[in-house]
């Protein structure tokens, strides 16, 4: 694979650093027990595409096939928003978000994305 196209296919992750914050959709975590929940907590961010990335994106959707410029944008603010979300869950002292969601609206050029869960504090249990 072309170097450009091996670190483009990089950027296009969902891999988010969680600063060692377990984080899951689930409405518990296997092997943990809630000890304190904290609380909801969100990650937000508005993005926008520019005007020479949405044209080629009309460009590409009569073509049919992805729009990787959409797609990439779509990957970074999902990413961020979830970044701000374990942030305020540090912040609160948490080590854990359960039951995390996304919400995503579009705003007619803008795109507003808000991940969001509840904080908690967990730890193991023993098992038997």
């Amino acid at each position: 694979m072309p170097k450009d196209k091996q670190s483009e296919d990089d950027m296009l992750s969902c891999f988010t650093d969680t600063h060692g914050i377990i984080t899951t959709t689930m409405n518990d975590v296997p092997g943990h027990r809630v000890k304190q929940v904290l609380g909801t907590v969100y990650g937000l961010t508005v993005r926008s595409r520019n005007w020479g990335a949405g044209l080629g994106g009309v460009a590409r959707s009569i073509a049919g096939g992805e729009i990787r410029v959409f797609t990439k944008l779509l990957y970074t603010a999902r990413n961020e928003a979830v970044e701000r979300m374990v942030g305020e869950c540090m912040s609160r002292g948490g080590n854990a978000l359960v039951a995390m969601r996304f919400d995503v609206v579009d705003m007619g050029g803008f795109s507003q994305i808000c991940a969001y869960g509840t904080a908690c504090i967990v730890e193991k249990v023993d098992q038997v």
